[in-house]
């Protein structure tokens, strides 16, 4: 795909949203499947690794506002790859897009999967005929699944896909309730103690962290798709402290719950037979469904910009529908979620949200000769790309080795 005619015209002053309408579209692009990744992460790296969780959360944040900064400092940059373009020339127009669309395209995979693993946890004995074919197990659900997102994926509006979002931030909160449901009231209880530090799998725990946090690739549509944009950082201050806040207290009661016996979705630890767990799988079964589309969204867009449909709302339902079943035959033919979310967070997260904020806002900076606080700022970016590379590279080689072990 020629990333060079990506769509940038900015939407027009009746899709523009709401401050809370942004609000919710930026809960639903950061939390989400993170949430039930979360407690393993804690328990791969120990009670330690809260302090590199909130490490990742602020370098995040503040990587977030330089990608406001970037854009704000053209009338001709509306997208992530239109930043690198306006830093780095095509080249970087390139490489960003290839990330970004990459880490989108791997998250929306992501959802279908989860919607299998679990769907299948529900009912392992549920099947149905297509045609003459007869679909069961995981396979069953992640068709369903994509059936059920297909029709989301069709709206380009960001003020109809806030309704959506809305719906995915309700399902965060009562997920963390059923799991506090089945600790306080099921027996299971929080008497795990876990461990201080587990540093052969700490890279593994910075992977899914990175993960947790990896909403920069959907920001800049969010941003430029607001009423009043300058309240974005304050939209992205409530968004990024909603998100750690239920991150962390997810993450706690996980590992106060389970401990070291965590899986890599914690509603495969809960008890079966518990209502609060039916209720804990059936809202995370609504959260993916509801980002979905946010998150195929930018991708659409860039295909809808390379084959110039963006005016013909019949051909854009087609390029979504192709885009949405491309995820689901990837699903089918790659169904390993824990080891996805891992090599995502590590190699594509870490890079769209650390790296790649980091070293277009210093080159934008130099084009446009900005003093703004150049030695303090120089310094932050610097040290956000050092721990950027190194997270990145840990990450990547502890996913990888974990992958090819399974093979």
């Amino acid at each position: 795909m020629d990333t060079t005619t990506t769509n940038t015209d900015p939407a027009p002053s009746s899709c523009k949203t709401s401050f809370l309408e942004t609000c919710f579209n930026g809960i639903n692009a950061l939390s989400g499947v993170g949430l039930l990744s979360i407690p393993y992460a804690l328990s791969q790296g120990g009670w330690l690794s809260l302090i590199v969780f909130m490490t990742i959360a602020v370098i995040c944040f503040y990587t977030g506002i330089l990608l406001q900064r970037c854009i704000d400092s053209s009338s001709h940059v509306n997208t992530y790859p239109d930043i690198g373009a306006h830093a780095f020339g095509r080249r970087g127009r390139v490489v960003v897009a290839t990330f970004m669309y990459l880490e989108l395209y791997l998250v929306a995979i992501d959802f279908l999967i989860l919607e299998g693993d679990n769907l299948h946890k529900l009912f392992p004995a549920a099947s149905y005929r297509l045609g003459a074919l007869r679909v069961s197990g995981k396979d069953a659900f992640v068709l369903a699944a994509t059936l059920l997102v297909l029709p989301t994926t069709w709206f380009s509006s960001l003020n109809v896909l806030a309704y959506v979002a809305a719906g995915g931030a309700l399902a965060s909160v009562l997920l963390i309730a059923a799991v506090l449901w089945v600790g306080v009231f099921d027996g299971v209880g929080f008497r795990e103690t876990g461990r201080l530090v587990h540093w052969d799998s700490m890279p593994s725990a910075m992977s899914l962290y990175s993960f947790c946090f990896s909403g920069h690739a959907v920001f800049p549509m969010i941003y430029t798709g607001m009423k009043d944009r300058k309240r974005f950082p304050m939209v992205l201050s409530i968004c990024f402290t909603l998100s750690t806040l239920s991150y962390g207290l997810m993450g706690i009661l996980g590992y106060l719950m389970y401990g070291d016996t965590l899986k890599s979705q914690i509603t495969l630890n809960l008890p079966s037979a518990s209502v609060a767990a039916k209720l804990a799988i059936y809202t995370t079964l609504v959260n993916p469904l509801a980002k979905y589309a946010l998150v195929v969204a930018p991708v659409a867009e860039a295909a809808e910009g390379t084959l110039g449909v963006g005016k013909s709302a019949p051909l854009r339902a087609l390029v979504r529908t192709v885009l949405v079943v491309g995820t689901a035959v990837v699903a089918l033919a790659v169904p390993f979620f824990a080891d996805v979310v891992g090599l995502t967070g590590a190699l594509l997260s870490c890079t769209a949200t650390m790296l790649l904020p980091c070293l277009c806002y210093l080159k934008v900076r130099s084009k446009i000769g900005s003093a703004r606080g150049m030695g303090l700022e120089t310094a932050a970016c610097l040290a956000i790309v050092a721990i950027g590379s190194a997270v990145a590279g840990l990450g990547t080689y502890s996913s990888v080795k974990q992958i090819v072990r399974k093979l």
